[in-house]
């Protein structure tokens, strides 16, 4: 039997991708594998939002082919997408397939022949106007699983390379979305997390249906108990939205609300789509809906421009805000986007001192956003065994929650009193 192993780099749309390649390359009669045995075939799904993404896909291009020198190996995604001459030149490599046409990737394998040399199928993306059905119907050794229901992205943020590897905005059927959340409902899952690369634009070019209409239908699915999605900005944060939301007993009281700056100087030049004053009436909608709301968000240490001023304001909106989480980066240039060729570039040691100050802040708002809960009981979803009958899962709000038990609580909700405040998470108490 011919093995093959996928592995994404980068973001959860590239996880979901690369177990549905997975999917194909098994459905074909292929032995999946790890990234780090000996296969026949080795799919590396490329991520490009940084530089330094783009080394580590090439560096494991060329670590697969060591790993064995007849394999087969393909890039795809992003990095492929946008750098295929550049791909090209990687010794080791044989196919080349971007951020469509994945779907016939096995046929690709199959028909590649040695002599052929590198096999390039990259083509435009950006005037790409259908979504690109993969999906996974074998999950195995989950609790929750990711659903990719959007791709592509309009925004053209100046520090962003997405919208020129993955194409504008294409939003998934709806019917093609509910097919797949029925077997996962049917395979046990109990919790669902919409994804893509810009969640807030699904259905935007489709005729009468949105995120929210999605979000209903998963809602109503049996088996299914709770639902996510990944990052949003606070554009989509209405009135509206959040009322219709707060009926929703299975939506969770987490918002992954995109900020990256709290300076308004800053954001014009990012080219955002809001201001905090903006940003500051979707976080208000969104406690008066949800009092318990867990809050986190990306924000970029050192854009270029950033005064120590505009830093502090951003510091400071990031305070006012009290997310839970913070997810900081320094700014990292990026070929090809305009903020990689703004003047007034900032140093490294400068990046790196403002994205520790952002991460010590990160730290003291977690901890004080955790221990608004001690002594509350909340549902906690049991995920794994983290040692010897401790285990671990999430509340709706993403509290991180480690409890005994004598049973096997994974994949189980089960209401769980937070004692006490432990490693970035609760210590609780199953009564």
């Amino acid at each position: 039997m011919k093995r093959a192993a996928s592995h994404a780099l980068g973001c959860k749309v590239n996880q979901y991708e690369s177990e549905a390649i997975a999917e194909l390359f098994a459905e074909r009669g292929y032995e999946i594998v790890d990234i780090d045995d000996v296969a026949d075939v080795y799919i590396i799904n490329t991520c490009t939002v940084t530089n330094f993404g783009d080394k580590k896909s090439r560096q494991l291009i060329r670590k697969v082919k060591r790993q064995n020198p007849e394999a087969i190996v393909a890039a795809v995604g992003c990095y492929a997408q946008t750098a295929s001459e550049e791909i090209k030149k990687i010794e080791g490599v044989n196919l080349i397939i971007g951020t469509k046409g994945r779907k016939d990737i096995v046929e690709l394998v199959e028909s590649y022949k040695p002599e052929m040399g590198v096999v390039c199928t990259v083509g435009k993306i950006a005037g790409e106007r259908e979504f690109e059905r993969l999906s996974i119907n074998k999950l195995a050794d989950r609790t929750r699983a990711y659903l990719k229901i959007q791709d592509g992205c309009s925004q053209f943020c100046s520090y962003c390379i997405i919208p020129y590897a993955r194409g504008p905005i294409r939003s998934r059927n709806p019917e093609d979305i509910m097919d797949e959340v029925h077997i996962l409902a049917e395979n046990g899952f109990k919790e669902i997390i919409l994804t893509g690369i810009h969640v807030a634009s699904y259905g935007k070019d489709l005729k009468g249906t949105s995120l929210i209409d999605i979000i209903r239908s998963v809602q109503e699915t049996e088996g299914i108990e709770r639902i996510r999605f990944s990052s949003v900005e606070p554009n989509i944060i209405t009135e509206e939205f959040m009322s219709e939301l707060s009926e929703m007993d299975k939506v969770c009281d987490h918002f992954h609300l995109s900020l990256q700056s709290g300076c308004d100087r800053t954001l014009k030049r990012m080219n955002r789509k809001y201001d905090s004053d903006g940003y500051l009436r979707a976080v208000e909608l969104i406690k008066k809906y949800m009092p318990d709301a867990a809050l986190t968000t990306d924000i970029i240490a050192g854009f270029p421009g950033e005064t120590e001023e505009d830093f502090e304001e951003s510091l400071k909106f990031a305070e006012k805000v009290g997310f839970s989480k913070i997810h900081a980066f320094p700014y990292s240039p990026k070929r090809g986007t305009p903020a990689a060729v703004m003047p007034d570039q900032i140093q490294n040691a400068v990046k790196n001192e403002r994205t520790a100050r952002l991460i010590e802040l990160s730290d003291r708002m977690g901890h004080e956003f955790i221990s608004g809960f001690v002594g509350k009981t909340m549902p906690v979803l049991y995920e794994r065994e983290i040692s010897d009958g401790i285990y671990e899962g999430y509340t709706t709000n993403y509290i991180r929650v480690s409890a005994e038990s004598g049973r096997n609580l994974k994949n189980n909700i089960v209401d769980t009193r937070l004692l006490r405040v432990e490693n970035e998470g609760a210590f609780g108490r199953i009564d």
